[in-house]
């Protein structure tokens, strides 16, 4: 999809299609065009002048690359553990990321009850 050329905006919904599993009425290419206007609005995205392609700049990718690292090896794994809390002994190596990680998901559970957020145990 991302070449020297750039992407245009049915080639990204047809990319967010098909990584979402979504059809065509349930993501549109207009709704593809308003995604990469709030990505531009960002700074995320650039769309040279009088083209119908887009391209990502280098510190834009950067960035694009720390957030979903952030949210796949940070935030999900400490929701998952705020939806189901491990009971039994802790591990017989207990570092301090793994103290960091506790002290996250302790305090996560406390915001969520503060906002009344419910969070079943997971079956």
């Amino acid at each position: 999809m991302i070449g020297a050329r750039g992407f245009t905006v049915a080639e990204f919904s047809d990319k967010v299609r098909a990584l979402t599993g979504q059809d065509e009425h349930a993501y549109s290419t207009r709704q593809g065009a308003y995604d990469l206007r709030k990505l531009r609005a960002k700074s995320l995205i650039d769309k040279p002048a009088r083209s119908r392609r887009y391209q990502v700049p280098p510190e834009a990718a950067r960035t694009i690359a720390g957030i979903v690292t952030l949210r796949d090896h940070v935030i999900a794994p400490i929701l998952a553990g705020v939806r189901s809390p491990q009971l039994g002994r802790k591990p017989s190596i207990w570092t301090a990321v793994d103290r960091d990680y506790e002290q996250i998901r302790i305090k996560m559970q406390t915001l969520f009850s503060d906002l009344a957020i419910d969070t079943p145990a997971a079956a």
